[in-house]
């Protein structure tokens, strides 16, 4: 089993989750998040004025997944999740974790079926 975090754009969201449902993926938890990386923040006027902001708005999506499922889900939020042919800097970034044990709290199910 492993865990999967993809940190992406908030416009690329729904066609992630489009290109998860083809792969068969319906189960996500998604989560708003700030950061920076290469894009070091940006500029925004506020109030008239111009005001630095050095967190930049993006989603993350936690999905738990059987060994089986693992590239078909990366390849799905990497196509959908990309900018373009060759994407760009700010498409976002995806980890992957070994995950020990899952339980499922309504029926106790534990390991790959409370998946």
């Amino acid at each position: 089993m492993k865990l999967i975090l993809a940190i992406i754009q908030p416009q690329k969201l729904e066609a992630v989750k489009e290109a998860l449902n083809k792969v068969e993926v319906f189960r996500l938890t998604i989560v708003d998040v700030q950061g920076f990386g290469r894009q070091k923040g940006r500029s925004e006027m506020f109030r008239g004025h111009e005001v630095a902001t050095n967190l930049v708005r993006k989603v993350q999506l936690q999905i738990a997944v059987n060994e089986d499922f693992v590239e078909p889900t990366v390849n799905a939020i990497m196509e959908a999740g990309r900018s373009g042919v060759e994407g760009r800097i700010g498409d976002g970034k995806i980890f992957i974790l070994p995950l020990e044990d899952v339980i499922r709290i309504r029926t106790g199910e534990r390991g790959p079926e409370a998946i």
